[in-house]
């Protein structure tokens, strides 16, 4: 699994400088329902669980990540809550004391993609195909009887290169492979490049990761696969 150790002291400039809108992904978590125990797959700096917390300081939140530089700065951002509980876990390897009613991903170890008139595909950080199906089958035992799985969804990944807020020029590029693509992330502070990260990504077509998870007993909700891209969850129910 791909780790954000060149990228975490940049992290949090580069997602508030208009990459996610993080008030919108909660709603979009939320969306009305009932909120119990809280899984974040892949907290990173702990962004949307501040939101999620500010919100919800009654509901136990819970936050795993692989990058400790991304969880330290998590930990700092939440000690705050008291209700939120940081560690720093592998999803292969996944080892809690208790199930969760929520457990979530938004860009994290898993997410889709989403483009109008075309099914989703699902994206793992999880390069090799034995792992993602150790770390599925790690959390969704992780996942109450009821319990929901909510996988983000995105846009295409393009290449594309945009100022921040601090002035400096990030930039993404793609590199598509055979098992899925390389994303190669860039920070320039005029000439100088600050910092450099490759991450190795691994696809599966909707159906295909619709039946992983369904073997695992979460189903997907229905009419999942015209998901519009506007809808920022794709939601699956453990049964």
């Amino acid at each position: 699994m791909g780790r954000y150790t060149n990228m975490s002291g940049y992290y949090d400039v580069i997602m508030t400088s208009g990459y996610y809108d993080y008030p919108k992904i909660v709603d979009g978590l939320i969306n009305g329902h009932a909120v119990g125990h809280v899984l974040e797959l892949g907290c990173g700096t702990g962004l949307i669980i501040e939101e999620l917390a500010r919100r919800k300081p009654e509901v136990p939140i819970t936050g795993i990540d692989l990058t400790p530089e991304m969880l330290a700065i998590a930990q700092n951002r939440l000690r705050p809550y008291q209700n939120v509980r940081l560690q720093q876990q592998n999803v292969c390897q996944l080892a809690l004391p208790h199930q969760h009613d929520l457990v979530f991903s938004y860009g994290g170890v898993w997410y889709f993609v989403v483009e109008e008139g075309q099914a989703p595909f699902m994206v793992s950080h999880i390069p090799t195909h034995e792992d993602n199906l150790r770390g599925l089958e790690k959390m969704a035992s992780h996942i109450a009887t009821g319990g929901r799985l909510m996988l983000g969804t995105q846009g295409p990944h393009f290449n594309y290169q945009r100022p921040i807020a601090n002035g400096m020029v990030y930039s993404q590029e793609i590199e598509p492979i055979e098992s899925g693509f390389i994303k190669h992330y860039f920070l320039d502070d005029g000439p100088q490049r600050v910092m450099a990260q490759t991450i190795h990504y691994r696809t599966y077509p909707f159906e295909q990761a619709c039946a992983m998870l369904a073997q695992l007993g979460l189903q997907a909700d229905a009419a999942a696969a015209q998901t519009p891209a506007s809808q920022l969850f794709i939601g699956f129910t453990k049964t």
